[in-house]
């Protein structure tokens, strides 16, 4: 068997961490996999001293770029530039490339994967979705026997943080996202967790994997998590139930998907309700095998690289007859308008005289009514998002206070 080597682009928390799981388990795939591998580059512009691999380090990317010894290249730099340049090129030069990049999986992910079909590689990206958690393998391989109906996750474990803290130690949102900077749980500018757009990116890979074509983040309507109070916490932990950034995905019966990312109520029944600290979950459920859940740590040094380590050597693996992971071009009319997408809503309205009155009159009786003195909790039944919104506008018209409302995920 011909020797295999591989280059690893970037040595930052998750680049390190990919060179120190792939030595950990070195003799193990030398014995199952390949007795002739190893990391032969470690690509970064900032020196480093003392790390035991001295000798691999790089800073000229087209010494990767034009050695054909290196067959398979972690891409683990991040963000768009450089890359997708170098990326692409990898690809076009017949090197398969693993990530943990998903800002340009989702955005650039159909054209890498046509390039890489093309030239007879893999582009793959278990990593980019759950950090450690399994779940872009189980879909495209495990599941496939399916109709998938429904994908929904916890993908964030900055923003499940956060939801904890507030949840169980009662901080205002403003003290959970301040600790979890200082734990290094959140970037000091902490807008890419807490406005939605990681997970955004993260349901986007996904639907493009349940749809066979690229969905796009500017198509998914995406909340984040910055206007959510203690009071909405309490009211929330009144019921029983719990507030989670959820990314989802249905397939509609049109092969249209509504997908969107927002803070949800999240009934106890369901199996993400429970999840917390930093800790990912994603459900799916299937037309044949019904109700899958994934579980893990989604973030973090050594359970994203345990994922990048996972498809080098499937990389190592492939052969020109097998099927790579594909989604194709286009997708861009797939995700069908917010408003006419279906959900229970939450509201939480102060509590009148005529309060009760206008929202059953309003909204149909509820699903789940609950009140005092100060407010009332009303679950209304499924409505399409327009429908709720000409109804709250009508209530907000009739004088009464709404606090807040939130969809709700059973």
């Amino acid at each position: 068997m011909a020797g295999q080597k591989i280059a690893v682009m970037g040595y930052g928390v998750v680049g390190s961490g990919v060179v120190e799981a792939f030595y950990n388990s070195l003799d193990s795939i030398k014995k199952k996999i390949n007795p002739d591998v190893d990391i032969k580059y470690i690509l970064d512009i900032v020196e480093h001293k003392g790390t035991g691999f001295d000798e691999k380090f790089i800073s000229d990317f087209e010494i990767i770029v034009n050695d054909p010894e290196v067959t398979v290249v972690a891409e683990v730099i991040g963000g768009i530039k450089p890359a997708y340049d170098f990326t692409r090129r990898l690809l076009e030069a017949g090197k398969s490339v693993v990530t943990s990049n998903k800002e340009l999986v989702a955005t650039k992910g159909a054209e890498l994967l046509q390039i890489a079909k093309e030239n007879k590689v893999l582009y793959l990206f278990e990593a980019s979705v759950g950090g450690g958690i399994p779940i872009i393998r189980p879909l495209r391989m495990c599941l496939i026997g399916n109709n998938i109906k429904q994908v929904a996750g916890i993908v964030n474990g900055t923003t499940n943080f956060i939801l904890t803290k507030m949840f169980e130690d009662k901080m205002s949102f403003e003290d959970a996202l301040s600790l979890a900077q200082k734990l290094g749980y959140a970037e000091r500018n902490p807008s890419a967790d807490i406005d939605g757009h990681d997970a955004c990116r993260k349901i986007c890979i996904l639907a493009s994997l349940v749809s066979g074509e690229h969905i796009y983040p500017e198509s998914v309507y995406t909340e984040g998590i910055t206007k959510i109070t203690s009071d909405d916490v309490a009211a929330a932990a009144k019921i029983g139930y719990t507030i989670k950034l959820i990314a989802y995905c249905k397939c509609l019966e049109n092969e249209k998907l509504q997908v969107l990312v927002a803070p949800m109520m999240v009934a106890p029944t369901s199996r993400l309700s429970n999840i917390k600290d930093v800790f990912n979950g994603v459900v799916v459920v299937g037309d044949a095998v019904g109700e899958v859940a994934f579980y893990g740590r989604g973030a973090g040094k050594l359970p994203t690289a345990s994922a990048v380590v996972s498809d080098i050597i499937e990389c190592i693996r492939f052969t020109p007859t097998d099927e790579p992971v594909f989604w194709q071009h286009g997708g861009k009319d797939k995700v069908i308008d917010r408003k006419d997408g279906e959900f229970s809503f939450c509201l939480r309205v102060k509590n009148t005289e005529t309060a009760k009155a206008n929202l059953t009159s309003l909204f149909g009786e509820g699903e789940l009514t609950t009140e005092d003195s100060e407010q009332i909790l009303f679950i209304t039944k499924s409505l399409k998002e327009a429908e709720f919104e000409n109804a709250l506008n009508e209530l907000k018209q009739r004088s009464e206070d709404v606090l807040s409302f939130f969809r709700v995920l059973k």
